[in-house]
């Protein structure tokens, strides 16, 4: 897997950090997400989610003649993949928690609106720690509170663009990437045991993929731990940029040069979540199948991708 140089905060992996550059045009985002049962699970625990924050005012009452809504033209965008665990209803649950958890910190707690400069942008790092952690807390309390739910938990990647930064905070082995002039940059490490073992040197990385300890999550959302490492990256987008978020029902059944070629050879976001989807069923759909793709163009130059 290529190396991107990136920086990162609490769990740092990554060394260097891409200096802020000057400013440029600003980014148009195009964006698609997708989820599929696969073919052999009977419910699908995998969620989603693709939001665009907006600065709106809501006019109740004036003498001008205007709109009841006005709009800012300033917007962010934020990207969520999560994968439940811990049974049906469990896993269905918590995946559904984390996200709702992420999106009441966003709109509760999270100045998105803000021109965040170099030193600030470690906050909001900072700040998606924050509501990873307090996602885990809810998961945490809801399986304390029904029994039937004992170790339900859920990975979550989340990726978040203001402006040309990309904000990464990630659990578990949902994962991130970056495709960029036809190179595939993956952003995040999978949370599992057998990514540790190769990480330590005791496995193979082409041992890996057949292990059967693969599937081991060692950092969720919840489960059987309160303990939870949120790794957090941030880097530079350019134009042309594509990322994907995905589940392990991609990334188990495709390998990362396949990855790379649906993103270099897709052109709309929702075309390629769809050929991923039907890649990955072909290759034997064993697990939920979820993928979130966005693009990053100059906005001249958005609609000739």
């Amino acid at each position: 897997m290529n190396e991107l140089k990136i920086s990162s905060g609490g769990n740092r992996h990554d060394a260097g950090a891409v200096p802020l550059s000057e400013a440029h045009p600003p980014l148009s985002v195009r964006s698609f997400g997708i989820t599929d049962v696969g073919k052999v699970r009977a419910t699908n625990q995998d969620q989603f989610l693709v939001a665009v924050l907006l600065k709106s005012l809501q006019v109740e009452h004036t003498s001008l003649l205007q709109r009841k809504m006005q709009h800012s033209k300033d917007r962010s965008h934020l990207f969520v993949v999560a994968d439940g665990m811990g049974g049906h209803a469990g896993g269905e649950q918590a995946s559904a928690m984390a996200i709702d958890s992420v999106e009441t910190f966003i709109l509760g707690a999270f100045k998105w609106f803000a021109e965040f400069k170099e030193l600030e942008q470690d906050q909001v790092l900072a700040d998606f720690q924050s509501a990873l952690s307090e996602a885990n807390a809810c998961v945490l309390a809801e399986a304390k509170d029904w029994p039937e739910l004992k170790g339900m938990g859920t990975t979550l990647t989340l990726a978040y663009s203001l402006n040309d930064v990309l904000f990464v905070a990630h659990v578990g082995d949902t994962r991130c990437y970056l495709h960029r002039q036809g190179i595939l940059y993956r952003l995040t490490q999978d949370h599992t045991l057998v990514a540790e073992m190769v990480r330590n040197g005791i496995v193979a990385i082409e041992d890996a993929e057949k292990h059967h300890l693969r599937h081991v999550i060692t950092n969720a959302v919840g489960g059987s731990s309160a303990n939870l490492r949120v790794e957090v990256h941030k880097l530079m987008l350019e134009d042309g940029d594509r990322v994907l978020l995905c589940s392990d029902g991609v990334t188990g059944m495709l390998s990362d040069d396949q990855i790379n070629e649906i993103l270099h050879a897709a052109d709309e976001p929702a075309e390629t979540c769809r050929q991923l989807v039907a890649r990955a069923n072909e290759a034997g759909g064993r697990d939920n199948i979820t993928a979130v793709v966005a693009d990053f163009c100059i906005a001249a130059q958005s609609e000739h991708r």
